[in-house]
């Protein structure tokens, strides 16, 4: 085998190895984009994040028994996310049956467990209620 090949070669595994670095970035917390309604939060899987608008005006989460059986909490321990979204925006709240939820600017966020596959947003506008997270319009500090 020749010099030439072999650079060649060797070239093209390192831009393999760091494309795949790259694509396993590993956020708790990315954005994705939908052409109808813009962008919206997901997590680490792909999965739509959700606020509930009867959040609004509390101190946490107004979503317990079979609420929280359709929209399960999410949580994450250790948030990363990309350089399009702030750490700072995401805290944890202490829920009323013990757990622990990520909010986004003081919404709780969840998922829903109608979307069955990353990038389903299923849950959009379900009870005119429920709608995917919006990073660059949503409320602050509900």
């Amino acid at each position: 085998m020749s010099k030439t090949i072999k650079l060649g070669l060797a070239i093209l595994a390192v831009w393999f190895l760091a494309a795949s670095a790259l694509a396993q970035d590993n956020y708790t917390i990315n954005v994705s984009y939908n052409k109808f309604f813009g962008p919206y939060l997901v997590n680490q899987s792909g999965f739509t994040l959700y606020y509930f608008t009867d959040d609004a005006g509390k101190a946490g989460s107004e979503c317990y028994g079979d609420c929280a059986q359709s929209w399960p909490p999410f949580y994450a321990e250790n948030i990363r996310v990309p350089d399009s979204l702030r750490g700072v925006d995401f805290t944890t709240q202490k829920r009323t049956d013990g757990r622990s939820q990520t909010a986004f600017r003081g919404w709780p966020l969840y998922l829903y467990v109608g979307d069955r596959a990353s990038g389903d947003y299923f849950g959009r506008d379900l009870d005119q209620k429920w709608y995917p997270v919006d990073p660059t319009n949503q409320r602050v500090n509900i």
